[in-house]
């Protein structure tokens, strides 16, 4: 299960900009850090821009447990138009004079969206069908059923509300992996009998919670790195593998003892030192160093090993 050394590994937030994919930034990076273990961890539509966390080298490995994190964006809901996408790069398909909606009328149907409800992906979404990507079809112009998935939105505040004929109103949501903004401003506008669509989207932070999440105060800018390859300072962007994992208990462990899970063995509990965790639940590995190893789970009142990294 050990895993090869790169000459970068860690963790890379970057404040995605509009008009790129998160695979166009993922390709960025990797010919700025001259490496092809780059991958991105929850992707942002082409219009959308904010944080967008990367995983250079070892850390790839964890992508999956980052991707799960939850989401928190800043959004611009424009109501009185429908797109054939749900946002503002697409095809104006109905409008509506919204004039008479007002602040408190928006206020009032937010609750229902509060908490864990149904949502049906767009198709535009990546999501695949029969071997294709929901997005592909639609490009054909082929729409076809979608199941609904439950997701669940922790927060939904309107910040801002600008009345006109078609009102533009600021909301700040945070969410679980697999929401999609667009279709929760498309689902609220219908609640208020006008239609809306996603006009702006940008995402300000991702984590398990505000206080230990990864934000815009720690992305850079693609300009931002290329003037620090420019001046050979490229790998101090890197923030190290653990920072991946600063949500979860980190339990560091003996030379003799992490050598024994190096080799997949368990450990009793009683040779580690850490906060008690139910069975099957992850934790942070860490040499005397604090260094991060690999991760752990619990299973049993065991210690196993999940995922190793290689030893420098």
């Amino acid at each position: 299960m050990a895993i090869s050394r790169s000459d970068y590994d860690g963790l890379l937030i970057v404040d995605k900009p509009a008009g790129m994919t998160s695979h166009d930034v993922v390709n960025a990076v990797r010919k700025l850090f001259h490496t092809k273990r780059v991958g991105h961890t929850g992707t942002l539509d082409p219009d959308a821009t904010g944080v967008l966390v990367l995983c250079l080298g070892q850390a790839t490995r964890l992508a999956e447990y980052l991707s799960a994190a939850r989401k928190h964006y800043v959004t611009e809901a424009r109501f009185g138009i429908e797109t054939d996408t749900q946002d503002a790069s697409g095809q104006i398909t109905t409008t509506h004079d919204a004039a008479q909606l007002t602040e408190a009328e928006v206020e009032a149907v937010l609750p229902r969206f509060r908490g864990t409800i149904l949502q049906i992906p767009p198709m535009v979404s990546a999501l695949h069908h029969q071997g294709k990507r929901l997005y592909e079809l639609a490009r054909e112009g082929v729409t076809v059923e979608r199941e609904a998935r439950q997701i669940h939105i922790v927060s939904l505040e309107l910040t801002a509300f600008i009345q006109a004929e078609h009102p533009l109103a600021t909301l700040e949501v945070t969410c679980s992996t697999g929401t999609y903004i667009r279709t929760l401003v498309a689902d609220i506008g219908a609640a208020l009998g006008v239609g809306g669509m996603m006009q702006t989207l940008r995402r300000t932070w991702v984590g398990a919670s505000e206080a230990t999440a990864f934000t815009l105060s720690e992305a850079y800018t693609l300009d931002a790195l290329r003037a620090r390859a420019q001046a050979g300072t490229l790998g101090e962007a890197l923030m190290p593998i653990v920072s991946a994992l600063r949500d979860w208990p980190q339990v560091a462990l003996s030379v003799e003892a992490l050598a024994r899970l190096r080799n997949g063995q368990y450990l009793a509990l009683a040779e580690w030192k850490g906060p008690d965790r139910g069975d099957e639940e992850p934790v942070a590995v860490l040499d005397d160093a604090g260094q991060f190893c690999a991760v752990g789970r619990i299973a049993e009142g065991r210690l196993y090993p999940v995922k190793v990294l290689t030893s420098s």
